[in-house]
């Protein structure tokens, strides 16, 4: 039994090595309306909020094995009110009127590593540009906002996002890592200057193999700097 007041919404950040990426669904049809949203849904009585995240996002997008974190809750009492949203509330859910508070999760995966694919109410699952995103139903714009937020803040205080490289990597990589996520552009040398003088990567004796250009140097990330 499903609870109709309380929902959870997956902010799915994805990785391609030069851009990132947003996980959207294009819910089913009503009419000729087309809707996209992020993968969320209702909580079961019965389970606890990650645990409905996790089912949430297996349900709509056949995607397993992420690590979720909370990055807000969503409560507005006119989140769910807007006319636009109402023939897809009135065709999918039993009390449309009713108000839903969302609690919003984020991950931020290597695209490479997961392949999603649609269920349940999602016609289609795809990935779309984060900076190009379409207009999206209910908040989701607002829930996605504040999740880019937390996302930046983690990858500047290197948090998160060394899980995106490879093992080994350039500076060049890894600057583009934190240009996708940060949506700025950085000067090279000074980038490069920052990543070693503040001890982000250690430096290796190997160069890239393989390549038809001058081979970089290999970095791997300071364990020991991640953990400050």
């Amino acid at each position: 039994m499903i609870n109709p007041n309380i929902s959870v919404d997956c902010v799915v950040f994805g990785f391609d090595g030069q851009n990132l990426n947003l996980l959207l669904i294009e819910q089913k049809d009503v009419g000729q309306m087309r809707r996209f949203a992020l993968p969320g849904d209702h909580v079961d009585e019965d389970e606890n909020l990650d645990e409905a995240a996790t089912r949430v996002l297996k349900e709509l997008t056949n995607l397993s094995g992420l690590y979720l974190t909370q990055s807000g809750a969503f409560g507005d009492i006119n989140r769910v009110k807007n006319i636009k949203d109402l023939p897809w509330l009135k065709s999918n859910r039993q009390n449309p009127e009713a108000r839903v508070i969302t609690i919003a999760y984020y991950a931020l995966v290597k695209m490479e590593d997961f392949n999603p694919s649609a269920s349940s109410f999602a016609n289609r699952v795809f990935w779309q540009g984060v900076y190009d995103i379409p207009e999206l139903a209910f908040d989701h714009s607002k829930i996605v906002i504040k999740a880019l937020d937390r996302l930046r803040q983690e990858v500047s205080e290197l948090r998160v996002g060394h899980e995106l490289l490879s093992e080994k990597f350039t500076l060049t990589q890894m600057q583009s890592l934190f240009e996708s996520i940060l949506n700025s552009s950085f000067d090279k040398r000074n980038f490069r200057k920052k990543a070693l003088n503040d001890s982000w990567v250690i430096p290796l004796d190997e160069k890239q193999t393989g390549v038809f250009h001058k081979p970089a140097r290999l970095y791997s990330w300071n364990k020991d700097r991640q953990s400050i």
